[in-house]
């Protein structure tokens, strides 16, 4: 798969940092329409600790995150004129389904299509899949607002 941003680039752009960026590489973008990004899930993930250590699961709430980083990198390249000294809050989730198990080893493919732009708002759908089976599913709002 072709990288279109790396770790770093991705990093540039989302203020997350260890252990919580979700996202590894964005292989497609076209601002204001749609983005594909990936994760490589790991046993060594912090929350598998926790989460079921005996039958290790990501948790839900973190695929609709790493979702709603994909979204929040769809956000600044569709505002490639703007200032990235803004932040991209995310607002809402509408719809959220989960369909699969994801495990160690499982290579998340996040996709996320833009519904609606106004302002500084963004309405996304997206959906998570491993190996061609989706795993979740869900449409996310977020905002941009000024870094305080």
């Amino acid at each position: 798969m072709e990288t279109v941003y790396d770790i770093h680039k991705i990093m540039e752009l989302l203020p997350h940092r260890y252990p919580f960026i979700l996202v590894d590489r964005i292989i497609e973008v076209v601002p204001d329409e749609r983005i594909v990004g990936l994760k490589n899930v790991t046993i060594n993930e912090p929350f598998f600790q926790g989460h079921f250590p005996e039958r290790p699961v990501m948790p839900g709430v973190l695929i609709v995150e790493a979702m709603a980083q994909v979204g929040g990198v769809l956000a600044y390249a569709s505002r490639a004129q703007e200032s990235h000294k803004e932040l991209i809050y995310f607002m809402g989730i509408d719809k959220a389904r989960f369909r699969k198990f994801v495990v160690p080893g499982d290579q998340i493919i996040l996709e996320m299509i833009s519904m609606k732009k106004r302002s500084n708002l963004f309405k996304m759908s997206g959906k998570a899949t491993v190996d061609g089976t989706l795993v979740a599913e869900a449409e996310i709002m977020a905002m941009v607002g000024e870094e305080s």
